[in-house]
Parts: C-alpha cells; structure tokens; sequence
C-alpha cells in the first residue's frame, strides 16, 4: 500500500473538486482574472493573489497617468494617460502603523537611487549603516519613484521574497524589472493613491 503524505493528498482532493468547480469557475470568473495555470514558469509563487479591477472612478481624470496601490491585495495597479493599464505584484508595508493611505503624487524620479534609513528605523536598528549608495545592497532597488510624502517611495528591490507580502517599513517594493516598466511610463506629477 502507497504511504499518503501531505502533499499527495491535498493534489488528490484538488483534482477530485477541479472537475465539479470547473463549470461554475468559467461562468463566474471575469476575463482579466490570470489563473494558476496560465501563469508562466518563472512566475515567483510567493506573491499574493490578485487580479485587476476598474479603479479608474477613483481618479477624475488619467492627466499625466495614475498609480493604485492596493494594500489588501498587494497590488500597483497603473494607467497611463492614453488609458493603457498595468498591473504588477507589489510588497506593502509590515504593519498598519506604518501604512499611509490616500493621494499623493510623484514628486522626484531617481535611477540608481540612494537609501537613507528613516530616523524611526535607525532607532529600531542601529546596527544599520546610515547611508547605502546604489548597488546590489540598495534596499531600494534599481529606480525609484519618490513621493509627496515625506519618506515614501514606490522602488524596486533585489530581495524578491519581500514581493508579495506585508514586508516594507512604509514604502511600496516592486521586482526590478517592473519598477524600471514603471518608472519608464510614470512623469513626475503622476497620481498616487493608496487604498
């Protein structure tokens, strides 16, 4: 007799209801929504579930493009002005004390920019040095967008499996390579929101 562990059993019991919930999934589930299967095989799996949504009533207008971050999902969705829409996986901060919600704008663009620790985060960790330049160990990634708010960023990260999860002291992370897609498409003034 095969030994059953875990990982086997919960593969039998999907497959097993796959087949019933699939008539009612295709009906209900909107064209946007990516399934499992569709992802590709380089698709990070810490990320967390999310799918695009209309948010555009949110905003009075697409002048200079949009940017929609959703806590909950952990999500940046993007429109530019001529109405073209991204949307990227994203990590958020760790906490509801360091979440800020509501509108700002994009105030700065900075390629290869460099990480200062908030005076907060130094007095939590004081072993961290007080300036990082641009490089591999920026925690800042490749570009960032800097905010109307003072110390927050949307930026990218080298560390990958903050992607995806409740892992930042206040600002919104983004893979490299989805932050440069950002930064190329976002001009400074571009509307930030945060839900």
């Amino acid at each position: 007799m095969r030994k059953l562990n875990r990982r086997a059993l919960l593969l039998t019991a999907s497959a097993a209801t796959a087949g019933l919930a699939a008539p009612a999934l295709s009906q209900t589930l909107p064209d946007t929504v990516q399934t499992r299967s569709a992802l590709s095989g380089t698709t990070r799996h810490n990320m967390a579930s999310f799918r695009s949504h209309d948010w555009r009533p949110f905003f009075s207008n697409l002048r200079n493009g949009a940017i929609l971050v959703d806590i909950e999902s952990r999500a940046l969705h993007m429109w530019q002005e001529n109405g073209g829409y991204h949307l990227y996986p994203s990590s958020v901060p760790s906490s509801e004390q360091l979440t800020r919600r509501g509108r700002t704008r994009v105030v700065q663009k900075v390629v290869g920019p460099t990480w200062r620790p908030t005076p907060n985060m130094r007095r939590r960790n004081p072993e961290w040095p007080a300036v990082v330049g641009p490089g591999p160990n920026n925690p800042l990634g490749t570009h960032a967008l800097y905010l109307g708010w003072t110390y927050y960023r949307i930026h990218g990260t080298h560390d990958t499996r903050k992607i995806g999860r409740r892992s930042s002291s206040g600002c919104i992370g983004l893979y490299n390579e989805h932050i440069a897609e950002v930064f190329a498409m976002t001009r400074v003034g571009t509307q930030v929101l945060l839900i």
